[in-house]
């Protein structure tokens, strides 16, 4: 998902307080992908209520927002709209991975491996049409602002960092910075040890920022060029020149200076569907809208309270303490906070 140019950028560890009052755009769908693969069962399948309705994404969603709006950072979500026409090839990929993973999982089911069983299921989420209407319906009880984004949510997140209508993009795909996003938060809610999927490792994350232009300074290149070295390890719209990663498209674009040059002087092919100039023209103009506004508003205590205790089982001691968080964090009008950066 998203380019493999992380190991080029400049990361800094950052704390909840030092974003206390920051405006941040968040990728909803990044964001609930993490809840349905992460928050499972022990056999891998998701969380249900009693009737089996997934609850795994209204978990995640309740729990981590109500903690950012305890901490006074202002949580704005961008869900994705249309994608476009050259990302099919990817999401049809997408889709056949998952129906794999699916496979896989029923074999470890028959088999009775409980490891394989959660690794293989994680790999299954997908956001459902169900799950999409009640992220929407418990972010608008809980008093959040989310908007509908003309295409790729990342590209409207940064688009409003730009506009001074937000501080920073949450996101977990570098391909966020491709957009421009100039401050960029990732594992936004994160702290602790992680285990990595499909091995017995653990690493440590904590939320940590990343600023565009000082790692372009750090880099010695402008963001065309980093467009072109995302081009040549892989994109959501194309797979990359073979056998390069990262480093070495730093090198081969430091030396020829965009990415024509060194598909013509190196005889590389980017195996895409679609030509490199479009790619780079959807990086630096992409749809975006200028049609929303934003405002955090009280939850509506009563309606949330139904909806999570009453019709999804949660638990009720844990909804009436996240939502007098909400209630009693001061809502304010948007106010972009841009000094610190």
């Amino acid at each position: 998902m998203g380019t493999q140019i992380g190991t080029l950028l400049t990361k800094t560890p950052i704390t909840y307080e030092e974003l206390s009052g920051k405006v941040i755009a968040i990728d909803a769908y990044n964001t609930i992908y993490q809840f349905l693969s992460a928050i499972r069962q022990r056999d891998g399948s998701l969380l249900t209520d009693s009737s089996g309705n997934p609850t795994s994404h209204l978990t995640g969603l309740f729990s981590r927002t109500s903690k950012l709006r305890d901490s006074n950072i202002k949580p704005v979500f961008i869900f994705d709209g249309k994608p476009p026409e050259m990302k099919k090839e990817t999401l049809e990929k997408r889709k056949e991975c998952k129906e794999n993973a699916a496979l896989n999982y029923e074999i470890a089911k028959d088999e009775g491996n409980l490891e394989d069983m959660k690794k293989y299921a994680q790999g299954t989420s997908r956001i459902t049409p169900q799950i999409l209407e009640e992220s929407k319906k418990l972010l608008d009880l809980m008093g959040i602002p989310w908007l509908q984004a003309e295409s790729e949510a990342e590209a409207q997140a940064a688009f409003m960092v730009s506009r001074g209508h937000a501080d920073l993009v949450g996101s977990q795909d570098y391909d966020v910075f491709l957009f421009g996003a100039e401050n960029v938060i990732r594992n936004l809610g994160s702290t602790g040890k992680r285990k990595v999927p499909g091995k017995k490792e653990y690493v440590v994350k904590t939320p940590e920022h990343i600023s565009l232009t000082d790692s372009l300074e750090q880099l010695s290149i402008t963001r065309e060029q980093l467009i072109d070295i995302a081009i040549c390890t892989g994109t959501d719209f194309n797979e990359g020149i073979h056998r390069v990663g990262a480093k070495t498209a730093l090198k081969l674009i430091r030396k020829h200076k965009d990415i024509s040059t060194v598909i013509s002087k190196e005889n590389k092919d980017i195996r895409a569907c679609t030509s490199v100039e479009e790619i780079r023209e959807f990086f630096l103009n992409p749809p975006v809208t200028t049609d929303y506004s934003i405002k955090w508003k009280k939850p509506k205590s009563d309606a949330l309270f139904d909806f999570l205790v009453g019709e999804r089982d949660f638990s009720e001691k844990q909804v009436l303490k996240n939502t007098e968080l909400l209630e009693n964090r001061t809502i304010e009008e948007c106010q972009s906070c841009l000094g610190d950066w």
